[in-house]
């Protein structure tokens, strides 16, 4: 116990003792004598320099007011004022805590405004303290833009020295984040200033400016666009780019000018099939894959390549093929191994925190890989143990990791030989299922699309699922306030009621709940509504069920179906309605549905004579299926179709010149003749 009290005693006074000698060096900051005030700060300087629990106790004792103060007197020298910014900019070299409080003071104005001085000394000092401050995740980037003056300054200040370009950059790369951002740097001349900076004879400039022109591009057309037709020193910027991507420059060089690229591809700017894009850039992202690199430029090349092919079939297919990388993808699962090579213990440290990004980026690859090939899919289905992966991946704590390997289920069971083995064999079904129950809304769309996979007609796993109650948990999506999750939840239950028996059908109507249904018809996502059309259309197919449906639901469909057939919808959903029709046409007893109701047969008689083919198809199936002969009552109908003069418009449309329009026009009137 006594040992204890001495030891808590003497780290008391040790504190006490660096308190004491932080306030004396606080106190110099206030000295009437200018050049004690200056030898003060100075001293300052070197006693902060790399020891963090000095800079905190300055911080706490009021140092950073003092200097923004001398920093900004008019009356101070230019060394003092230089070197308080000095002292600023080590104290924000500390922890994130030091640059909270430095923004909190306001040290972000001051230091801007400082840029107006024309001494170069002190204009280094305060970019070198606004780059140190700027690139902290603490530090809201919106900080650079409110003055608008700011932004043109800084671009002047570009031609002053290496020094000013290295850091101007290097705030412009960490503070361009929306696309609003961008187009303030582009329109105040960012790439005219920038572009010679490529060029520079000092390495962190060039890297600096490369950055620059990343976050300039990203998503962004426009200023893709222009990039393509820049020169420096006569040559193509695309080909500067193309040369620091060479094998012999560093890594983070190539990889930077890879990410260039890549976004001005996906911009539109440059074509998928240039030779720049398929020679250098995707090569030179598969290097980056390789286990000889470092975790974090694995993790970037992976999710770089992916977000480059991600739209392009012929890429994917390139890729797969191209340094063996399917299998080099595999190595990401067992890093870091017991036998790996790291020697330094903190950069094992970092990767045993970090493994998972490498997992993540790992199935965003494979998701961009096999998101149109089978082949493809297949040799990603056979890679060890790679089911197993994806199964363990959608129970990961990282929320990243689970939606990047539902985003490779979900692009695996694109595939119709995938669904019927594998996804089978692993009971992929159980852990995405699970993974439905409280997810965040991105996770939940791809959870409920690859649900939706799942449950085609073909599909193994479609039963078991059936059982699990999926049916309440797919009607609760169609609720959701997102429209995506509302397309799935609906999309799913169209998938389920496909030739499904009459049990099936009745919980899916039941679940859902005539209202619901019947408030997804009128949806003001389109996507949402042809669903839930073709739900509607699956669930009124054979002859049973249609008059099952229609003799509960009846008045509530066809006052859905006349709205639909009147409101500005797209000849998509006028004619799935269509179809819907012709199936209730189909009915023994639903189809009296249509022939008391004039005006749905007037209706269907002026889409028998619409500019478009496939409305005149459907409405031309729908009177086929009324006047069909072998069917009680069919006489009458047919009577009382042509007093209403159907017959005429069928006789017109024999001669149609659509072959499958005047096909169907003659089986309709064979009906007749009979």
């Amino acid at each position: 116990m006594e040992e204890a009290e001495t030891h808590a005693c003497s780290i008391l006074v040790a504190t006490q003792e660096v308190t004491a000698t932080s306030r004396h060096y606080v106190d110099r900051l206030f000295d009437p004598d200018p050049q004690k005030v200056l030898q003060g700060v100075i001293d300052m300087k070197n006693a902060v320099i790399g020891n963090n629990k000095q800079k905190a106790n300055l911080i706490v004792l009021g140092a950073v007011p003092r200097l923004l103060y001398l920093l900004q007197q008019p009356s101070s020298s230019l060394e003092l004022r230089t070197e308080c910014a000095v002292v600023l900019g080590s104290l924000a070299m500390g922890t994130e805590n030091n640059i909270k409080s430095l923004v909190d003071c306001h040290i972000i104005p001051a230091l801007l405004q400082g840029l107006l001085c024309q001494d170069l000394c002190f204009i280094e000092a305060c970019l070198r303290c606004l780059r140190t401050v700027f690139i902290s995740p603490v530090t809201p980037v919106q900080l650079l833009y409110p003055d608008p003056t700011v932004i043109p300054h800084l671009m002047s200040l570009l031609s002053r020295s290496q020094r000013t370009q290295e850091y101007i950059t290097q705030i412009f790369s960490h503070c361009c984040k929306t696309p609003e951002h961008q187009t303030i740097l582009y329109n105040h001349g960012a790439i005219q200033n920038i572009a010679p900076l490529l060029n520079s004879p000092s390495y962190k400039v060039q890297m600096q400016a490369l950055k620059c022109f990343s976050v300039l591009a990203y998503e962004n057309a426009q200023v893709s666009m222009t990039l393509v037709n820049v020169l420096v020193d006569g040559e193509l910027l695309s080909q500067v780019f193309v040369r620091m991507m060479q094998r012999d420059r560093p890594i983070e060089m190539q990889l930077t000018a890879a990410k260039c690229l890549t976004y001005m591809c996906r911009a539109g700017a440059i074509r998928t099939d240039d030779t720049c894009i398929v020679l250098k850039t995707l090569p030179c992202l598969v290097r980056m894959c390789s286990k000889e690199r470092l975790l974090e430029e694995r993790v970037e090349g992976a999710e770089t390549l992916a977000y480059l092919m991600e739209p392009d079939v012929e890429l994917q297919r390139i890729a797969s093929v191209t340094d063996h990388l399917v299998a080099m993808l595999a190595d990401y699962f067992k890093y870091p191994s017991s036998v790996s090579a790291i020697a330094d213990i903190k950069r094992l440290d970092h990767d045993l925190k970090h493994a998972h990004e490498l997992r993540q980026a790992a199935f965003k690859l494979y998701a961009s890989l096999g998101a149109n090939d089978e082949d493809v899919r297949k040799k990603i289905t056979e890679t060890e143990n790679m089911m197993d992966r994806i199964v363990s991946g959608l129970s990961e704590s990282s929320i990243k990791v689970r939606l990047a390997a539902v985003r490779c289920l979900h692009s695996l069971s694109r595939s119709v030989q995938q669904l019927r083995t594998s996804f089978h064999d692993h009971a992929v079904w159980k852990p995405l299922m699970k993974l439905l129950q409280n997810a965040p809304d991105e996770v939940l769309v791809m959870a409920s699309s690859t649900l939706c996979n799942l449950l085609l007609e073909f599909s193994p796993s479609k039963e078991p699922i059936l059982e699990s109650g999926v049916i309440e948990l797919l009607c609760s999506l169609t609720q959701s306030d997102s429209p995506a999750l509302r397309v799935n939840g609906i999309w799913a239950l169209m998938n389920m009621a496909f030739q499904a028996d009459q049990k099936v059908k009745v919980e899916i109507v039941r679940a859902l709940g005539t209202e619901q249904l019947f408030r997804l018809l009128s949806d003001p996502d389109a996507n949402v509504l042809m669903k839930t059309l073709g739900l509607l259309r699956n669930l009124l197919s054979t002859r049973p069920h249609i008059d099952q449906i229609m003799s509960s639901h009846g008045k509530q469909i066809m006052q859905a179906v006349t709205l639909i057939l009147e409101g500005e919808h797209s000849i998509e959903v006028k004619e799935q309605t269509l179809c819907i029709l012709a199936n209730i046409a189909d009915g023994n007893t639903a189809k009296e549905l249509i022939m008391t109701n004039d005006d749905m047969l007037q209706k269907i008689k002026s889409y028998m004579g619409h500019s478009n083919v496939k409305l005149q198809l459907a409405a031309t199936f729908c009177v086929s299926n009324l006047i069909w002969n072998e069917e009680d009552g069919s006489q009458e109908r047919q009577d009382k179709l042509r007093e209403m003069g159907f017959v005429d418009i069928l006789h017109k449309l024999t001669q149609a010149s659509d072959p499958s329009l005047c096909d169907r026009a003659k089986t309709a009137m064979q009906q007749y003749l009979a």
